[in-house]
């Protein structure tokens, strides 16, 4: 059986909150995050706020996940075996990553910490490195490990519980 779509988000909603929390709070914790203020000095955002602003791009991703994984089902009802292709299931980060930095840079994402009117809300050098070591440890969990300790996941439509 393939993953279902209720199995997909159950999945995204809890690697996400595991692995993903993990990962968040070390990159946050590494991750120097200053802002270029145009004809101005540069301002270092602080470790509270660098957490924040991590978590919350954490929590968006997921929350907005599960709309995208609504709009992959629709899609994939087109192909043949109703499954995306691994590759498929790997360059969604783009679109993904994409559409919650560009909501969260513009200010219409609740929970970033607001940096000012003059340039972006969050940090381009702090956003991507972190978006793209979550997803990975994210995705490479579930394509790899995950199918070895859980042989029955995919079995059960990919549900958790």
């Amino acid at each position: 059986m393939l993953p279902t779509l209720n199995g997909r988000i159950q999945s995204r909603i809890f690697f996400l909150a595991t692995i993903g929390s993990f990962w968040t709070f070390v990159m946050a914790s590494i991750l120097p995050a200053t802002i270029n203020i145009p004809h101005g000095p540069s301002v270092s955002v602080g470790y509270g706020d660098r957490l924040q602003d991590g978590f919350a791009a954490l929590l968006w991703v997921a929350i907005l996940g599960v709309g995208w994984e609504c709009v992959y089902h629709f899609v994939m009802q087109w192909r043949w075996e109703k499954d995306w292709p691994t590759f498929f299931g790997f360059i969604t980060f783009l679109n993904e990553g994409i559409v919650v930095y560009l909501l969260a840079d513009n200010g219409k994402l609740p929970g970033f910490v607001g940096r000012g009117a003059d340039f972006g809300i969050v940090p381009f050098w702090f956003f991507w490195p972190l978006f793209i070591v979550v997803w990975m440890a994210v995705w490479v969990w579930v394509n790899g490990p995950m199918r070895v300790f859980n042989i029955h996941w995919r079995f059960f439509g990919g549900r958790l519980i």
